[in-house]
């Protein structure tokens, strides 16, 4: 509604806001589907953002598996390979979080970056610690 809104006192085109409500509607974890190029991107752009930096509680004594994922992650570049793949490249310290960890709490984030890399054309790669994994 606030997106509508905002978008709509802009002065944005109908057709416009249609795609960028679609797009925000449907790119809630729970419900998620890449239905337009919009929504994919969002998807991806979403779904992907996982960093150390996103880690506001420094006490590592009260860490939950969000946090130690988050906070192991020490690189994560998305890149686009025009007509090729989407690339999402993380460097992960295994000491304090193993990649099987990183699958426990991404696992469906990571199926859907698929499903809006596929809406896009192209296939999702993913590379932790200069494996591919997908």
């Amino acid at each position: 509604v606030m997106a509508f809104r905002i978008l709509d006192n802009m002065g944005a085109e109908p057709e416009d806001i249609a795609t960028i409500v679609t797009a925000i509607g449907n790119h809630d974890e729970s419900t998620a589907f890449p239905v337009n190029a919009v929504a994919a991107a969002l998807i991806l752009a979403d779904k992907t953002d996982v960093r150390y930096t996103r880690v506001r509680n420094q006490a590592f004594s009260n860490f939950d598996i969000h946090d130690r994922v988050n906070y192991s992650v020490k690189k994560s570049e998305v890149e686009v390979i025009k007509d090729s793949h989407i690339q999402l490249e993380l460097t992960i310290e295994t000491e304090m979080c193993t990649v099987m960890d990183y699958f426990e709490i991404f696992l469906n984030r990571m199926l859907l970056c698929r499903k809006a890399s596929e809406k896009l054309g192209v296939p999702f790669q993913l590379v932790i610690n200069g494996q591919r994994i997908i």
